[in-house]
């Protein structure tokens, strides 16, 4: 009787709907968790989860190392600044996503130029790998562009606020690429994959499951990437789903894999596997990057209404820049020089946006109009000379007095 409506309606919660926050739940990803760097960066032992990847971490060279290391200093340096510019009144709103670099450098570096990227809001990382210069970042922020970069020059879709919405648009964008047939032909240079990333409270969107169902059924050139940083604005993993998003993958009809978000050599390996598999023809993959978000949703939220501090310390350990940089001390990778040097360079960075932001021209009013249809509209022309003529009143009025 225990599982009958009945029985149900007269039991007390199920013990596994308390919300567990406690080790093994919240701070680390379990043994299906693909992980090559501890939380000092020594170098683990190949085990049944990283051993698919393993090969793909061996044979990164120290300049590949450096690289990755560089990229997240500048990503977090970025991040920093425009929390900064939001504080101080020079943009709007900005969602940080400070203590996520790992999972969004790991996985923008291993995309190939071809391939396309769908992004939420918060993939600031994701942009920089794709060279979209992080001034344009902050305009958008600043309310003074429509997204501020020519998607198509950088294969990084605009910035995407409706929750899970650009889930539906990669996998549109991935069958369209399959029908092109730029999947599949051994080129490398012409077989592209689609990388669509949302966060983990995106799951429980419509959009999302949607497509992945299209995905699926369409054996689509597509990955999914769920960045779970444990928080859906307010809410916890507990109140978003019922088992991990990498192990729903498999309800879909593909593979799903979890991996350590803040080990950037992981993300990096995982992620190339499965764009390798999309480009092939083998279909989509879900990964779930298993990370934590350091700071608040974002600038309009206060984290601590509800999480602990505790929480957070226990986090702060498994920094993603302070795990790379140990594994290239214990390896001999960079001196004092190097770091001192990235460093220098996030400060010119910060610097450079900064003064950019605060120099961005304020918009002519009427473009607000544009770029809504490809061709003209009559009725937005009409609500552009309707607009016009609103605000050319209060010149008037104010010429007569």
């Amino acid at each position: 009787m225990v599982g009958t409506p009945a029985a149900r309606a007269g039991a007390s919660r199920p013990e596994h709907e308390v919300p567990l926050r406690a080790e093994g739940v919240l701070t680390d990803g379990g043994p299906d968790t693909v992980r090559f760097l501890d939380a000092e960066g020594n170098r683990l032992q190949t085990d049944e989860a990283n051993a698919p990847y393993a090969k793909i971490v061996e044979d990164m060279t120290p300049d590949d190392a450096q690289r990755l290391y560089r990229d997240l200093v500048l990503v977090r340096r970025i991040d920093a600044e425009g929390h900064a510019l939001q504080r101080q009144g020079e943009l709007g709103l900005w969602p940080s996503l400070l203590g996520q670099e790992a999972a969004q450098v790991g996985a923008g570096r291993a995309m190939r130029k071809q391939d396309y990227a769908f992004p939420g809001y918060r993939e600031h990382g994701v942009a920089w790998c794709r060279d979209v210069p992080p001034e344009n970042l902050l305009g958008m922020f600043r309310g003074v562009n429509h997204g501020g970069w020519d998607s198509n020059s950088h294969n990084f879709h605009l910035y995407t606020i409706v929750i899970g919405n650009q889930m539906l648009h990669a996998t549109g964008y991935a069958m369209g690429i399959q029908r092109d047939g730029d999947v599949g032909t051994g080129d490398p240079e012409r077989d592209a994959a689609v990388m669509a990333f949302t966060g983990d409270g995106g799951t429980a969107q419509g959009d999302y499951n949607e497509a992945l169902v299209f995905a699926s059924v369409a054996n689509a050139p597509l990955v999914f990437f769920v960045q779970n940083n444990q928080w859906a604005i307010s809410e916890p993993n507990y109140k978003q789903f019922r088992i991990p998003p990498y192990q729903r993958a498999r309800g879909f009809g593909f593979p799903g894999v979890r991996v350590d978000g803040n080990d950037v050599l992981a993300v990096y390996a995982v992620t190339k596997a499965a764009l390798d598999a999309a480009r092939d023809g083998q279909g989509p993959t879900l990964i779930e990057a298993f990370t934590y978000r350091m700071g608040a949703h974002t600038t309009s939220d206060d984290p601590t209404k509800y999480r602990s501090a505790a929480e957070v310390d226990i986090w702060r350990e498994k920094d993603p820049i302070k795990r790379m940089r140990g594994f290239m001390e214990t390896k001999g990778y960079a001196d004092a020089t190097f770091f001192d040097q990235i460093d220098q360079e996030a400060d010119e960075l910060a610097a450079r946006i900064r003064v950019a932001c605060q120099q961005m021209p304020n918009p002519e009013l009427p473009t607000m109009f544009d770029d809504i249809y490809v061709e003209p509209h009559p009725v937005i022309e009409a609500e552009r000379t309707e607009f016009v003529a609103y605000h050319a009143s209060f010149e008037q009025e104010g010429a007569q007095s």
